[in-house]
């Protein structure tokens, strides 16, 4: 046991206050969009713009000699907290302290980022997983030797790896493998061609399919999945729907529609055009006549 201290210990501030340097500029604007983890975020091009007046300027000096960043941030959008939450990698509820939920006492947010350059007050960044408007409290550069340690144990995590027989290899010489299942998503040619007409519609939804995907084929809370009679599952994605099949160890979508109903589609609402024009193209496809 350790020895008592000698002096009164002093309690905790009952209130601290933070102030916001910054705020995030990212793809992402509703919470279900955004990542659950910087590298399921891998391409994701984004912008921190510090405050101006606060001499931040000087503050940046030196920065870009780092790859990544620690960026510590608030998460605006929640309310309250939960004492155990369901992680989108576990089959059931952990403690939060045991895991990287958002929902937390004090909603702060930890994230790896990769430095790409600093234009004035402006940090370009990449594998960004943080919503836009995200107020950003700190910067603080990530240090290979001293925050990285490969052979620490993963918790929780490994015990959800003894559950299936699919392992992530990893990046040899770059990152840990990951301990929880990945598996291998593939896309039929008509998914992909359909994936390329909303690629240049400027509607880019395959990192966030793959990634939702790569956890599974089960149902789960942060996974909306449905089996369809047929043996088919569908992924729901915003507004579109992707319906896979399982493959041994490989997950492969056949096909992509829309998520509004043909009467939906069929009536003059505005802000449907694109899902319209869509469900025109490839109307062949037994699941957009229905």
């Amino acid at each position: 046991m350790s020895e008592p201290l000698d002096h009164e210990e002093a309690p905790p501030p009952a209130e601290l206050v933070l102030r916001p340097i910054g705020v995030v500029r990212s793809p992402f604007t509703e919470r279900r969009d955004a990542p659950r983890q910087p590298r399921v975020a891998a391409g994701i091009e984004g912008r921190i713009e510090l405050l101006p007046g606060k001499h931040f300027e000087d503050a940046l000096t030196d920065l870009e000699g780092w790859q990544f960043l620690w960026v510590v941030s608030w998460f605006h959008h929640n309310e309250g907290w939960r004492p155990r939450v369901l992680p989108p990698r576990s089959t059931r509820r952990r403690g939060v302290f045991a895991t990287r939920s958002p929902y937390r006492p004090n909603p702060i947010g930890l994230s790896v980022v990769e430095l790409v350059r600093v234009d004035g007050l402006t940090l370009h960044v990449r594998e960004l997983d943080l919503l836009d408007g995200t107020p950003v409290l700190d910067l603080k550069p990530y240090v290979p030797w001293a925050d990285a340690i490969p052979a620490a144990r993963a918790g929780w995590l490994e015990d959800e790896a003894s559950t299936t027989s699919v392992r992530d290899a990893g990046e040899a010489g770059e990152r840990p493998r990951d301990p929880v299942a990945s598996w291998e998503v593939g896309f039929s040619e008509t998914a992909a061609e359909q994936l390329a007409y909303l690629r240049e519609a400027g509607v880019e939804v395959e990192a966030q399919v793959r990634a939702a995907l790569s956890l599974g084929p089960r149902p789960h809370a942060y996974r909306r999945i449905r089996i369809e009679a047929d043996g088919s599952r569908v992924l729901a994605q915003k507004e579109w729907r992707f319906r896979f099949v399982v493959d041994e160890l490989r997950l492969v979508v056949l096909e992509v529609y829309s998520g509004y109903r043909p009467r939906e589609l069929a009536s003059e609402a505005n802000g449907l055009e694109l899902h319209r024009t869509f469900a025109s193209r490839f109307a062949r496809l037994p699941s957009l006549k229905a």
